[in-house]
């Protein structure tokens, strides 16, 4: 079983936009049983919210219903745990690697480096934009799941 972790800054726009993503489509694919995929923050600032409204509603109009998530922060055990983690912009990748003290096992990705066109998942935080965040995480998670085949 491949686990995967995404993370960004609070958990609860593109982090778990990405996890149920990445669930789904792997039930799609009939390979449900060969991941565990989860998400979380960098930061402590959503810690037990659920996932943000405008997100949430983006991801039911998909038919993907991610109640019951909670933002939770990573933890020191979790680089030991999952086989990948996957940061949606370049200041995750800053924050986790200083929090683990580097990336000594080679397990840090950027999601959008799956796809061709590299860089930072689109922030909605701050652009309201749900809908090319949802685009970004869709690519990159179809992507990823297309490279662990």
């Amino acid at each position: 079983m491949i686990k995967i972790l995404f993370v960004c800054h609070g958990n609860i726009c593109r982090s778990p936009m990405a996890e149920f993503c990445m669930k789904k489509l792997a039930a799609d694919a009939g390979k449900n049983g060969e991941f565990e995929i989860s998400s979380a923050a960098t930061s402590t600032e959503e810690i037990g919210n659920s996932v943000y409204p405008p997100a949430r509603r983006l991801l039911n109009s998909k038919g993907i219903n991610c109640s019951g998530k909670r933002a939770r922060q990573i933890t020191v055990a979790d680089y030991a745990y999952y086989d990948l983690i996957i940061g949606m912009d370049h200041a995750n990748m800053r924050n986790m690697k200083r929090f683990w003290n580097g990336d000594p096992d080679n397990k840090l990705r950027m999601l959008m480096d799956y796809t061709d066109t590299p860089g930072e998942v689109a922030d909605p935080w701050y652009s309201g934009d749900f809908e090319t965040t949802w685009h970004d995480v869709f690519k990159g998670c179809s992507r990823l799941l297309e490279s662990l085949e």
